[in-house]
C-alpha cells in the first residue's frame, strides 16, 4: 500500500485535531449504486456520528473524483474513498493526472470482497483443477466474461497468468451484463464479486469453485479458496480504500482511522455490510500503504503482461 509523506511542514491555516472538522466533511467516490458509493455512505454515518460534523457524500466519475481529491486541501475536509483504480489506473492509461503514491495518504479500508471462480452449470469441471486442465486441454476455446480493465478482468488475468492457461476474453459493458452472460451460458467463467455470484450459486444457475482471498470467506460458506484448490500463491480481493489528500495531519489521519476502524468493526454495522457483500476490515494506514504498494507491484506486471490498455 501506499506510503504517506506527512513530513513536509503545513502551513498555518492548516487544520489541527483541535480545531478539526471546522466545517462539513465531504467523500469523494464512485457513481451512485456501487459497491464503494454503498460504503462510502456506511461510513459518513460513522463518521458524522464521531465528529459531529456532516459528512456528505460526492459522486462523481473514478478519473474526476480521484483528480480532485488528490489536489484538495490536506485539512481532512475532502476524503476519497475508493477501490483499485486509483493505484492501478495509471498502469491502464498512459496519463493520469495524479500519482497514487506521491498524493496521499492512506487512512484505513473500511470494507473488502473476494472474487468466486464461478463456471457455466454446463461445464464439467467442480475443482479449479478441474477447470485448469480443461482449459490446458482446450487452449482459447473457454471464455471468460467481465467488464474491460476492471477487478474481475485482472482477476481472471492473474489467474491465467499463474495456472498458464488461454482462457479468452469477452468484453461486457459491465459485470452484470457479463454474469448474465455467465447464467445463458454465453461465456464459460467468470470471477464475479461474491455478493453478485452467491444468489445464482445458491439457485444452481452456476458453479462456484473457489473464493479469491486467502483465506475461506464468510461471503461465500463451504467454498475454499484458489490458492488451496491447487494453485498457491494465488490472491485476488477488491477493497476500497479511504484515503486522505497527501500532507494531510498525522493526527487527523490517525483520528479518521480510528473511528472509521471502530465503526466497521462493530457488530450492527459489521453484519450490515456482510449482507450487502463486503467484508469489514479497518486496517491501519501503514497497513494499506504496504497493500497499495504491494498491488501496484504484483498486478501492475499482470496488466503489462496481459496488454490491458483503456487509452
Amino acid at each position: 500500500m501506499l506510503l504517506c509523506v506527512l513530513g513536509a511542514a503545513l502551513p498555518a491555516s492548516a487544520a489541527t485535531t483541535d480545531t478539526y472538522p471546522a466545517r462539513v466533511v465531504r467523500i469523494l467516490t464512485a457513481e451512485v449504486g456501487g459497491g464503494a458509493d454503498f460504503v462510502a455512505r456506511v461510513i459518513a454515518q460513522g463518521l458524522t456520528e464521531a465528529l459531529r460534523q456532516q459528512v456528505i457524500i460526492e459522486n462523481r466519475t473514478s478519473v474526476l473524483s480521484i483528480a480532485i481529491a488528490s489536489r484538495a486541501t490536506p485539512d481532512g475536509h475532502t476524503l476519497l474513498l475508493y477501490g483499485s483504480a486509483l493505484w492501478l489506473m495509471p498502469y491502464i492509461r498512459s496519463k493520469v493526472p495524479w500519482d497514487p503514491i506521491r498524493d496521499f495518504a492512506p487512512v484505513t479500508v473500511p470494507a473488502s470482497s473476494p472474487n468466486i471462480v464461478a463456471v457455466h452449470q454446463g461445464l464439467p469441471v467442480r475443482s479449479v483443477q478441474e477447470l485448469v486442465s480443461l482449459a490446458k486441454a482446450k487452449p482459447g476455446e473457454l471464455t471468460y466474461g467481465s467488464s474491460f480493465a476492471g477487478a474481475t478482468h485482472i482477476a481472471t488475468e492473474l489467474f491465467k497468468s499463474m495456472a498458464n492457461v488461454d482462457i479468452r476474453h469477452i468484453p461486457y459493458k459491465g459485470n452484470g451484463l457479463a454474469l448474465n452472460a455467465l447464467v445463458a451460458g454465453e461465456v464459460q467463467v467468470m470471477f464475479p464479486n461474491a455478493a453478485s455470484a452467491t444468489p445464482h450459486i445458491r439457485s444452481g444457475r452456476i458453479r462456484g469453485l473457489a473464493v479469491t482471498s486467502p483465506q475461506p470467506s464468510p461471503l461465500a460458506p463451504g467454498i475454499p479458496t484458489v490458492a488451496a484448490s491447487g494453485l498457491p500463491g494465488y490472491e485476488s480481493v477488491s477493497f476500497h480504500a479511504l484515503m486522505a489528500p497527501a500532507r494531510t495531519p498525522p493526527a487527523i489521519v490517525a483520528r479518521l482511522h480510528d473511528i472509521v476502524a471502530l465503526y466497521v468493526q462493530g457488530e450492527a454495522v459489521g453484519k450490515r455490510l456482510l449482507a450487502a457483500g463486503v467484508e469489514p476490515v479497518g486496517n491501519s494506514p501503514e497497513d494499506l500503504a504496504r497493500t497499495i504498494r504491494s498491488e501496484m507491484q504484483r498486478v501492475g506486471k499482470v496488466i503489462s503482461a496481459a496488454g490491458i490498455r483503456a487509452d
